[in-house]
């Protein structure tokens, strides 16, 4: 590609319609205020990455190249008009934009030819030195500023501006900086609504004539407040540089305040699926818990969501999505989240969560974009906390954050909830960045979990670095209230699932996603065996397995998908009769009354995990056959967080042991009605009453409790 080139993927972009642009001179602009006004507008920018900056500058562009590697307070800007209008760069690639500067340079003489013709006006002093690009720029001293002289530059058949009572600049006839954002703006399809602009000297009153909103520095030339009309669109506070913009960009509603909390997730509650945004399925989980706690009714919570959003391919999505919620969206390329997420995260460190630590791969490049989002999360959740703020952070996906922004941020009070397992000291030092992670886990004030043993595992791991963070146990439950309410509506379509689908008399039923820590082969196997061993079972028993896949572009799972796919291939292959299959398999998510229709069909409901945070499913499905007076039994593996819970009720399972899966499955589909009633009764009684918003402010209180921390036992 040639250095000046034009993105045509751009030029088809449809806009959003939520568009805002901030287009900003520099020098006196941008540039000026002091620096507590400076770092107070550039935290606000980085509040709001949907806000593209634009410099509209007289500089050139080697000049901006030096201030930006030189000025951290400067903003990074995605377009640039240089040389006071003269240029357009695409600051993505820092090219020039060949097609604008044809039409913007369309009958420009050159530099040499400017000079020559204005060699008689001896008061006109080059500026020697500058880098200058489609321009001619002079000093000059406004008692020199003749018709003459103007009229000599009109005979070149170019433009002219002066400013600041020293800088004469000669430009090509269609040049100047309105002109050239006009064109930007048409060739982005960028409506004038969805501008905000801002300058302090002439040459940037082509700015303000093309019906955008506009912001007037308080120390502007008087010439140029003089000659801007006075209007509704056009803000001129009493207050100078990045001062003067943070407050027109406060009065045009584009950026909010910092809040007393943020939370930290990597995942917004909506996401982007056949043409619009849509909500999670099920009531349950951190995605919903959150919704609940920081929607409308949030009982006096300050709070700003930060999460992530991958950007699609140009015109994919049309726009941010509207979801009632305080959402900070920190923008992530599609590239950059298959590394971080796809890679680092599931074949990296949740091998390691699964006390799998056999399957860790480590890509240098995924580790590289995983250290890259986390830094980028770090500086956007800094930009949204308040003095003193709390900050939630949620999971593994997070974990280099605290050390980045505890190092950023001392006043805040950082907290992170784990909603997976936490491995063993040994398993997670098995981590080829493990070293990285527990220095950056040390940095949290406290850090929660859904079980003691893995809050034991965290204390024990960062024994001898020092003070420990204080730990917290919160075991997450489920809204029983909608679960309970949409069984009872539902209980009659589980039962006529049931018998349309032909089943036989024991629907054993598991619902999870497609991961090796589900342990779906194991279940499968243990079918085959079962059947092997109790002849009474076949043609009575049926095994349905609901299994949507992980989201595209995630490899970390494609070797148990295969084995599964297999495995029941091979027990129906085995067992199948002209009417009855004993495996069916689902391959898909279905919608959560679905999903309450199958657990109101199911008489076991089966987990098996070989490593799990809690296992929301479980709790649903006794609340589900509680609700409608339906007895089940819950075979529960005792490597999931719900097992702390529920041992005392549930019938326990190791899904290392071949033989204890098959023996427990058996035993409980031997049970008899009483004592089906017995067990139901029992689990139901140990699910407390608590709601996930409830939780989720007695963790918050927490985070927020005193900075004091423990030196754990090595043992």
């Amino acid at each position: 590609m040639s250095e000046r080139t034009w993105d045509d993927a751009m030029m088809a972009r449809p806009p959003s319609p939520d568009l805002r642009v901030l287009v900003t001179d520099l020098d006196g602009t941008l540039l000026g205020g002091d620096r507590a006004a400076r770092q107070r507008l550039r935290r606000a920018l980085d509040r709001h990455p949907e806000i593209t900056v634009v410099f509209a500058t007289g500089r050139g562009l080697p000049s901006i190249r030096t201030r930006l590697a030189r000025d951290p307070l400067l903003p990074r800007p995605r377009w640039i008009i240089a040389d006071v209008g003269a240029s357009v760069i695409d600051a993505a690639g820092m090219a020039h934009v060949d097609a604008l500067e044809a039409e913007l340079r369309t009958g420009w003489p050159g530099a040499q030819h400017v000079r020559a013709a204005l060699r008689h006006f001896p008061a006109l002093l080059h500026q020697d030195g500058v880098p200058q690009d489609g321009r001619c720029s002079f000093f000059l001293a406004p008692e020199h500023l003749s018709p003459e002289l103007t009229a000599a530059v009109a005979r070149l058949g170019c433009s002219w501006t002066y400013s600041a009572g020293r800088f004469f600049d000669v430009l090509p006839p269609h040049a100047g900086k309105g002109q050239a954002l006009q064109r930007l703006a048409d060739k982005l399809q960028w409506p004038a609504s969805g501008l905000l602009v801002a300058g302090d000297s002439l040459n940037d009153l082509s700015l303000f004539q093309l019906g955008a909103h506009g912001v007037i520095m308080g120390n502007a030339e008087p010439a140029l407040l003089a000659q801007v009309p006075d209007g509704e669109l056009v803000h001129r506070p009493p207050l100078e540089g990045a001062a003067a913009i943070l407050d027109a960009l406060e009065r045009v509603g584009w950026v909010r305040r910092p809040t007393s909390v943020v939370v930290g997730y990597h995942r917004p509650p909506v996401h982007w699926s056949r043409g619009r945004w849509r909500r999670p399925v099920s009531p349950n989980g951190i995605l919903p818990t959150l919704t609940s706690v920081l929607g409308d009714d949030t009982d006096g919570l300050d709070a700003t969501w930060a999460a992530a959003l991958v950007e699609e391919e140009p015109g994919a999505q049309a726009s941010a999505p509207v979801t009632g919620l305080p959402l900070a969206l920190l923008p992530v390329p599609p590239e950059r989240w298959s590394g971080y997420f796809h890679g680092a995260c599931k074949e990296t460190l949740w091998p390691a969560l699964m006390s799998q630590p056999q399957l860790i791969r480590r890509a240098p490049t995924h580790w590289a974009d995983y250290e890259a989002v986390n830094a980028a999360f770090a500086r956007h959740i800094d930009a949204h906390a308040a003095d003193g703020a709390t900050v939630w952070l949620h999971d593994y996906n997070l974990w280099l954050v605290p050390g980045l922004l505890g190092a950023q941020r001392p006043d805040l009070r950082i907290g992170l909830f784990h909603h997976t397992p936490f491995p063993s000291p040994d398993v997670f030092r098995r981590l080829p960045d493990a070293r990285q992670l527990i220095d950056s886990l040390a940095r949290l004030d406290w850090a929660g979990f859904h079980t003691a043993a893995f809050a034991d595992n965290f204390r024990r791991l960062l024994a001898g670095s020092g003070p420990v963070p204080r730990t917290g146990v919160h075991p997450l439950g489920i809204d029983r209230t909608t679960v309970s309410a949409l069984a009872r509506e539902r209980v009659g379509a589980g039962a006529a699932h049931h018998r349309a689908t032909g089943a036989p008399s024991r629907l054993v039923l598991s619902v999870e996603r497609l991961d090796y820590a589900k342990a779906p082969v194991h279940k499968v196997r243990a079918v085959d065996a079962l059947l092997e061993r109790e002849p009474r079972w076949r043609e009575r028993l049926r095994f349905r397995l609901v299994c949507p896949p992980p989201e595209p572009g995630i490899h970390a799972y494609d070797a148990t998908r295969t084995a599964l796919e297999a495995a029941v291939a091979a027990v129906n292959d085995r067992w199948r009769t002209d009417t009855w299959q004993p495996v069916d398999y689902l391959p898909q998510a279905l919608p959560f009354p679905q999903v309450v229709d199958e657990y109101l069909a199911a008489d076991v409901f089966w987990v098996t995990s070989v490593a799990d945070g809690m296992n929301l499913a479980a709790k649903e499905y006794v609340t589900a056959r509680a609700a409608t007076g339906r007895p089940g039994v819950l075979v529960l593996s005792r490597h999931t967080g719900a097992a702390e819970q529920l041992a005392t009720a549930a019938l326990l399972t190791d899904p290392h042991s071949p033989r204890d899966l098959v023996d427990t499955l058996h035993r409980a589909l031997s049970l008899t009605p009483s004592q089906r009633t017995a067990h139901t009764a029992a689990l139901a009684a140990l699910l407390d009453d608590h709601s996930p918003a409830d939780w989720a402010r007695a963790i918050v209180a927490e985070i927020r409790g005193p900075a004091t921390r423990s030196v754990a036992d090595t043992g």
